[in-house]
């Protein structure tokens, strides 16, 4: 497979999964961000945990998809992430469900 191959083949998984992401993000309440992923889920609990002196975030979610080109299956019934980083939860709106051109 050629480098152009590749890129072609990842151009279209990409542009496939926000086809997805269009077609499923109007079931879902929050958008989570991660340092390595990014989910759609309709709960999220977000702890601060520090028992070995380093803060770090604890992340659960349920009903949830996740925004990664090379899973086979996107939608998890749960999902935990553990991390040092930074985490963003915003809840979704009515209106952010609306794709542009629509009434």
């Amino acid at each position: 497979m050629s480098s152009e191959d590749l890129e072609r083949y990842e151009s279209e998984m990409e542009l496939s999964l926000y086809r997805e992401y269009r077609d499923v993000v109007s079931i879902f309440k929050y958008v989570v961000e991660t340092d390595r992923r990014f989910y759609l889920c309709n709960s999220v609990d977000v702890k601060v945990r520090s028992e070995t002196g380093d803060a770090y975030f604890e992340v659960s979610m349920s009903d949830a998809w996740v925004w990664d080109i090379y899973r086979p299956a996107r939608f998890a019934k749960s999902v935990k992430v553990l991390t040092f980083k930074d985490v963003n939860v915003e809840e979704l709106q009515d209106s952010d469900f609306k794709m542009p051109g629509t009434d």
